[in-house]
């Protein structure tokens, strides 16, 4: 059954504290254009967890939320973060005959009475998982040492270490100081942001022992700030250095889902596939967490989605299959679908791929694009729209070529003008020297060297090899 609503978060967190009412709100959003879509909340521990509204209904495509209030607790969670045993099914189904003008149709009672009424298989239930987060259980977890659950909170609170107030922080280290696994405690800490003096981070960690340089702390801490004026004014040497692990600074912004210092990094010319000494790249790392941003990012910045580790030969594609990331699956996997359309001139889904944000520049292990592609096969229409949508004109393939070469190779006048009334350098040269007007003449293209000629290609060549215009078209 199609689904109704897109929930803000498919884990209920609650920031946990003893002896205290915690409240955490969820906002639910309908998907529907044309009718209200009705709503109840249940949960399998209500000796627990109170629901305010249990119910209700949301307007055509509207938001909603409702809230979760876990009763004070005289006790800790069994397990935590994440509550195997706590969980809340939202129950949806449309409800064109209910509308919010009507005081008795919100009415809780009401539409419970009104579910019971519906066939089950007009329901479509959310499950929401349970889980406790929040400093109580952040320094609970430091004091008994228990690394896993405070890298399971801080991946779930990405600021709630640099948060904490000053004082709190210096005793969360004094206590991760005093633990027999101190140093791995320490490292986690520090690597997650935690100030120590409110005005700088901790400075007292070896990081010479991980082989880290500046630029490798700030993009790990995302100060996009410092990674700019690093970058920028060479201060921080290689931008590809490696720490002892083999890890980028690119890496590790990438790993800490710290896209803003990642773009940086890239743009200022980080080697965007860099293999650490596993062989995993920034995008393996990406798809592996699940981030779907920052493997959009990386897609559209050229990053290769095909390169195995060392050990297995998995590859950013597979690591997201494998760990159900069916979102990340769908970005790596958009690149190589706008190639395939474009080669075949599939406009219409050609469109739609664009349309969703899919990578127009995607290239593959030949540096190939979807303009490539489709200039070589001629396909004018394919040609029109990829650069309507911001296709690279000047892109290169392995051997140098741009799509106005393969344009050329492929024999398609019609498809050769529209590059070249778009903008397309018409004396663009290949690695080998060679320019459009050189392989027109090669193979016997007449139209097309005239035309050429008239955009205002330069009337001699230089003498090159036969084999600098060699047909690519077995690579496409």
């Amino acid at each position: 059954m199609e689904k109704l609503v897109e929930v803000s978060d498919q884990e209920v967190r609650i920031d946990f504290a003893l002896a205290c009412k915690c409240r955490t709100t969820v906002r639910l959003k309908s998907l529907i254009p044309t009718a209200p879509v009705a709503f109840k909340v249940q949960t399998s521990s209500p000796h627990k967890f109170l629901v305010n509204p249990p119910s209700g209904l949301i307007p055509p495509l509207s938001s909603t939320t409702f809230q979760v209030i876990l009763k004070p607790q005289s006790q800790l969670p069994p397990t935590f973060p994440r509550s195997p045993s706590d969980r809340f099914l939202v129950k949806t189904a449309l409800a064109p005959d209910l509308t919010r003008n009507s005081t008795e149709s919100i009415n809780s009672d009401f539409i419970n009475t009104w579910f019971n009424s519906i066939p089950q298989q007009s329901i479509h239930d959310l499950k929401l998982k349970v889980a406790f987060v929040g400093p109580f259980l952040l320094c609970h977890a430091v004091s008994i040492g228990d690394c896993d659950a405070v890298r399971k909170i801080i991946k779930r609170q990405r600021s709630i270490v640099n948060e904490l107030p000053t004082r709190e922080a210096e005793s969360l280290l004094r206590v991760a100081n005093e633990l027999d696994n101190s140093e791995d405690m320490v490292n986690i800490l520090v690597e997650a942001g935690l100030m120590c003096d409110g005005r700088q981070r901790l400075n007292d960690v070896r990081w010479e022992s991980k082989g880290w340089t500046e630029l490798h702390v700030a993009a790990v801490f995302d100060r996009t700030e410092e990674v700019e004026r690093l970058t920028r004014g060479g201060e921080c040497g290689p931008l590809d250095c490696r720490d002892k692990e083999g890890r980028t600074a690119l890496h590790l912004a990438v790993s800490k889902g710290n896209e803003r210092c990642a773009r940086v990094l890239v743009s200022a010319g980080a080697e965007v596939d860099a293999r650490s000494n596993d062989g995993r790249t920034a995008l393996y790392r990406a798809a592996a967490n699940g981030d779907r941003r920052m493997a959009g990012m990386l897609m559209e910045m050229g990053a290769d989605p095909t390169i195995g580790t060392l050990d297995r030969g998995v590859s950013a594609i597979d690591v997201a299959r494998d760990k159900g990331h069916k979102e990340v699956v769908q970005i790596l996997e958009r690149g190589e679908a706008v190639l395939h359309a474009a080669r075949r001139g599939e406009l219409n889904h050609l469109e739609s791929l664009l349309e969703k944000d899919a990578s127009v520049n995607y290239c593959d292990q030949y540096g190939l694009t979807a303009l490539h592609a489709a200039a070589i096969k001629g396909h004018k229409e394919t040609v029109m729209m990829l650069v309507e949508f911001g296709a690279d004109m000047e892109s290169r393939d392995g051997e140098g070529h741009t799509p106005l070469h393969l344009a050329v190779e492929g024999g398609n006048v019609d498809t050769v003008e529209v590059l070249i009334n778009r903008g397309a350098n018409v004396s663009v040269k290949s690695n080998k020297g060679a320019t459009p007007l050189y392989i027109a003449r090669a193979m016997g293209y007449e139209d097309i060297s005239q035309l050429l000629l008239d955009k205002g290609a330069a009337a001699s060549v230089s003498s090159l090899p036969s084999s600098s215009s060699s047909s690519l078209s077995s690579m496409l």
